[in-house]
């Protein structure tokens, strides 16, 4: 009788988690109250007394860097700003703040991408008590009506606006800019706007009021405004005070220690108006001694090159990015012997958020790593939102499974709490927004009546017998949809599945069929269907999307599901392969890369009455039965 082989567990570069126990109490209402067995332990009053122990301690130590532009448009060597460097800068620019008697009444907004300005002025912000809002990008340079970007103009009333190059922002801040507000350009020409050179708030000489005015700001000052992502309604504005950031810097740091064992050394290209690159990633940096080297490519076809040159120079401690940009890299690791050398010689978590990633571009990684050093490297995500600062659960063990969100990072409590058959996850603690500015309705409706943040996303447990184990991801519960026949469509799981299935050319999907007795998808193909296709590069996305050898894969795809599929809710009816890409400009998909169910089907309206009319080209339906 032949012995069944006995195969080894995976072994994973060692990484300590924190947060090993959590406690769960009923409540008489139904609900669940969950938090970690481990206190949160003391933290910063104010992020800038890490800027000042730092400049202090480790004055030489780089806080930030930048690739210097060159004047054919190319980018060259890094160009560092240390700590003691940051400090200098924050109170020089912080004095023509204080001078200008701005507030959080007439605070500053930042049109820029990240750069090493928007920095120096986001941390003088922090320094002068002034709260400051990065705003998304694409409000300016991809948006024809410029209405995203009045409306945060309109909310926060700003005495300030910095834009970095007046010849790709002149036109927005024209179109926004309120009477009695300063303009600040890095650059521009004559015929800019009137405005103020950055360089000179630089040249400005700090003294005592800068002091003072740093002195007077305490936990509950306002750092700065995110503006959520919006769907079919505008933006609202996140206010985030100084307690928030340190306190979850700290939960953050109390959970997966080893981020943040020794000077964390990030290469990050993660937008500065969200709240993963913004308040996460650069305080990791800037709340434990750090440096961040600001990536400037994307996951994207032609970005990618960038992140990947920059990844074969900078190896970094610990690595984040959206599952798009994990894809990338699996992929080019696969044969860039430098880029694996360089990534893996000391990264300890790799860590993905924004959306799911797929189980193949998971395994390429693993499979890469195990070849290159013998062992996997963990790769990690969690849950958060920009009303948690944001990390609010973190995966607590190395063998992690797509849709696992882990445990509560301490001094957050959880609540469980039964809705439309789910459980919605709710948040309250020291890293919780007290609200939106200039918003109480819209404040009031976000907590419950014991002072939760409403998330609206469904958690369930990955093992009931066993809640050490942690949460999974259950879907939005607003995303949700009935049938015609009144049957629920749960719509994480199953999106999650196509999105398995299809891999590694499907990227996303948006379900169809609210008030349809049949299930339905648009289907949004990933950079790989261009190789899938068989076409040249420069081929079109319909071109792309409509070829016979991707039509025949997603076929393949839905004939598999239907195989597995247990009822009118979990069997996809009918597709429609994308032929445009999601639009950051009407907010079906974010700056990260995650897409938005709603203003997608909000947008794309005529694509779902062809879909169930039968009235587009190239509808795709399972074969069985």
């Amino acid at each position: 009788m032949q012995q069944a082989e006995i195969t080894a567990p995976p072994r994973y570069r060692p990484l300590e988690f924190g947060v090993q126990s959590i406690l769960v109490q009923a409540q008489p209402d139904g609900s669940s109250h969950v938090r970690a067995e481990q206190d949160l332990t003391a933290y910063a009053c104010r992020m800038t007394d890490r800027l000042l122990h730092w400049a202090q301690h480790t004055p030489d130590q780089a806080f930030i860097a930048q690739r210097e532009r060159l004047a054919d448009g190319s980018t060259g060597n890094w160009r560092y700003i240390s700590f003691a460097q940051t400090l200098e800068h924050a109170r020089r620019i912080g004095q023509a703040l204080v001078d200008r008697r701005l507030s959080a009444e007439k605070p500053v907004i930042i049109l820029s991408e990240n750069d090493l300005d928007h920095a120096m002025l986001a941390m003088a912000c922090l320094y002068a008590g002034v709260p400051y809002c990065s705003v998304s990008t694409p409000y300016s340079l991809v948006s024809t009506d410029y209405a995203k970007l009045r409306h945060v103009v309109e909310t926060l009333t700003p005495g300030l606006i910095f834009a970095s190059d007046a010849a790709r922002y002149d036109k927005a801040v024209r179109a926004v800019v309120p009477t009695g507000c300063d303009v600040v350009y890095r650059t521009a020409s004559d015929n800019a706007l009137p405005h103020t050179r950055f360089a000179e708030l630089l040249a400005t000489e700090a003294t005592a009021a800068v002091d003072a005015a740093m002195q007077a700001t305490g936990p509950e000052t306002i750092t700065k405004f995110l503006f959520t992502s919006g769907s079919t309604k505008l933006p609202k504005a996140v206010i985030n005070t100084h307690r928030m950031w340190c306190a979850n810097q700290q939960q953050i740091a109390q959970t997966m220690p080893d981020m943040v064992k020794g000077p964390p050394v990030l290469v990050d290209w993660l937008p500065w108006n969200h709240t993963f690159g913004g308040n996460k990633n650069i305080g990791l940096a800037l709340y434990h001694g750090g440096t961040v080297y600001i990536d400037e490519g994307k996951p994207t076809p032609v970005g990618i090159a960038e992140t990947l040159r920059n990844l074969r120079e900078i190896s970094p401690t610990v690595y984040f990015n959206v599952p798009t940009g994990f894809e990338y890299i699996a992929r080019a690791m696969e044969s860039d012997a430098l880029l694996r050398a360089s990534l893996l010689k000391r990264v300890k978590m790799f860590f993905y958020a924004g959306a799911s990633l797929a189980q193949p571009v998971w395994d390429s990684l693993h499979r890469v790593q195990e070849q290159e050093f013998g062992e996997r490297i963990v790769m990690s995500t969690g849950l958060g939102m920009t009303e948690s600062s944001p990390s609010a659960l973190f995966i607590n063990r190395p063998d992690v499974r797509s849709g696992d969100l882990g445990v509560p990072v301490p001094g957050l409590e959880l609540k469980l709490a039964p809705v439309d058959g789910k459980l919605e996850v709710r948040y309250r603690g020291p890293n919780v927004t007290p609200g939106y500015w200039r918003a109480p309705e819209a404040t009031a409706e976000a907590f419950d009546d014991q002072g939760f943040f409403r998330t609206g996303d469904a958690v369930q447990w990955r093992d009931l017998q066993d809640p050490n184990q942690g949460l999974r991801f259950d879907g939005r519960i607003a995303e949700d949809f009935k049938l015609a026949t009144g049957t629920f469509v749960n719509v994480g799981p199953l999106r999650a599945r196509i999105i398995h299935a299809g891999a590694p050319f499907i990227q996303d999907v948006v379900l169809t069929g609210l008030d349809r007795k049949e299930v339905g998808a648009i289907v949004f193909g990933s950079p790989a269907c261009l190789a899938l296709s068989g076409l040249e590069a420069g081929a079109t996305q319909e071109q792309i999307m409509h070829s016979a050898s991707v039509q025949q894969h997603l076929q393949t795809v839905l004939d598999q599901l239907a195989q597995t599929a247990t009822g009118s809710a979990t069997r996809i009816a009918r597709a429609v392969a994308s032929t445009r890409a999601p639009s950051l400009d009407l907010g079906e998909v974010t700056d990260k890369g995650s897409i938005n169910q709603r203003a997608v089907l909000s947008h794309r309206a005529d694509v779902v009455l062809g879909l169930y009319e039968e009235t587009l080209a190239h509808i795709l339906k399972p074969n069985q039965a």
